[in-house]
């Protein structure tokens, strides 16, 4: 049976002035058309072609000899071509472009950009793109704890943290204890596994072990310090919503690079503050 969506093998069963229709060896009562300007010079009646089907412009069932940047149920970063009422208009490499609906977005996105997408059959079964893409993200990625990966936040939960599509393709999450600044939706980021799961997703972390981390962090409360003209008004035992406002550090990375950097002698704690030495 012909698929939508997907790469196939299919058989020239007729030609007309317009191009070739192509059936399914099972059943060639069941046909799609394949334009003339895609047909190969030396294709005929009973050969195969390998296609890809979707559907064109009228909604009409057609075929393509075009490799699409992603087919049913995969996931690819595509460029948004345009934004209209009804949604965004993905570029996937085929001549009519993919609608993402505006129900299908986890954040707004504008003309140029480009998103991590899946694609997947609406309930008039049109190939749509989702944003959405938790379900359609691998689990069998190559990665162990203690490895660095690359990725995208593509959603996030206030019960459970960021999502992040690995490569984008394999599922991961920055558990919410670790989202510390500025992590949105849309960002790329470079991660470190901290471990994998039984179901094979990666637990994430896009901070360094606490060793490693600190020296970073000092340099980050300097220039905080440093914005508040040498002079911090709050000190390590202001409360985490107000630490990670300004620094966009937890209360636990904050004190340890207030240690740090009083341990070098570079700042001096105030009952109301910090001063830099």
């Amino acid at each position: 049976m012909i698929q939508i969506g997907v790469r196939q093998s299919l058989t020239i069963v007729s030609e007309t002035t317009f191009g070739v229709y192509l059936a399914d060896e099972e059943n060639k009562d069941y046909k799609v058309l394949l334009p003339r300007k895609q047909v190969p010079k030396e294709a005929k009646v009973g050969d195969a072609l390998d296609v890809f089907v979707y559907r064109d412009s009228d909604d009409r069932l057609i075929a393509t000899v075009n490799t699409p940047f992603l087919t049913l149920g995969e996931t690819a970063r595509l460029t948004v071509k345009q934004v209209t009422k009804i949604g965004a208009f993905l570029d996937w490499g085929l001549e009519k472009d993919l609608l993402l609906p505006f129900h299908e977005q986890t954040f707004r996105v504008a003309e140029g950009e480009t998103c991590l997408a899946a694609l997947y059959l609406d309930k008039s079964s049109r190939l749509c793109a989702t944003m959405k893409v938790y379900p359609y993200l691998r689990t069998d990625s190559p990665y162990g704890e203690g490895d660095r990966v690359e990725g995208v936040v593509y959603d996030k939960s206030d019960n459970f943290g960021m999502f992040v599509a690995v490569d984008d393709r394999y599922s991961g999450l920055i558990p919410k204890k670790e989202v510390h600044g500025g992590l949105e939706p849309g960002r790329r980021v470079s991660c470190r596994v901290t471990s994998v799961r039984p179901d094979g997703k990666l637990n994430l972390s896009h901070r360094e072990k606490a060793y490693l981390q600190m020296d970073e962090d000092a340099a980050l409360v300097l220039e905080t310090i440093n914005a508040y003209d040498g002079v911090l008004p709050f000190n390590d035992k202001a409360s985490p919503r107000i630490i990670e406002r300004e620094t966009g550090l937890s209360k636990a990375a904050f004190k340890r690079a207030v240690g740090r950097l009083l341990k070098q002698g570079r700042i001096s704690i105030t009952p109301t503050g910090i001063r830099k030495l």
